[in-house]
């Protein structure tokens, strides 16, 4: 920065579009508490008071978004890198796409290897083995415990029904 010139100041365009979403998902947080019965019983304390309180803080959070993107004194974004990100969306929808068809274990073992992959874990085939072990615990919890169902594939049919 040379010396004498004041820092430019501008409005941050991208700052008014999240403004713009926070208002808007306000806006659906206090159309759906409108529709909910509010009885309140002895307390006064409805159903639909919680997400008014969340949808008057975003609000909140929308306006002052909004003065600092007028203000211009939002810091700048760094560069993002596309790799880590497609890495992660790969693995999300390799997970989506092999569920049904390998189960739980495997397809959450490549969702946690791929996105540890974007978050620059390497090798993979390490990061597959401990989500692989992690997703293993995590279904037989869910299934022996809390008695609830995830998808089950050959692997969790091996291991858990046999």
């Amino acid at each position: 920065m040379s010396q004498g010139f004041p820092p430019e100041r501008r409005p941050r365009w991208a700052a008014f579009v999240i403004a713009a979403g926070l208002a808007g998902l306000a806006a659906m947080l206090l159309l759906d508490a409108a529709g909910l019965k509010q009885d309140g019983g002895y307390a006064g304390v409805g159903p639909a008071d919680v997400p008014r309180i969340v949808a008057y803080g975003l609000l909140g959070l929308a306006v002052m978004t909004g003065i600092a993107g007028l203000r211009g004194d939002l810091p700048r974004p760094p560069r993002q890198a596309p790799a880590p990100v497609m890495w992660i969306l790969g693995g999300l929808g390799l997970q989506l796409a092999l569920l049904h068809v390998v189960g739980f274990v495997i397809s959450g073992a490549l969702l946690f290897g791929m996105t540890a992959r974007g978050f620059g874990q390497r090798p993979l085939w390490k990061a597959v083995a401990v989500g692989f072990v992690l997703a293993l615990v995590i279904y037989g919890v869910f299934d022996r415990v809390l008695k609830l169902n995830l998808p089950g594939g050959p692997l969790e049919l091996l291991i858990f029904r046999g």
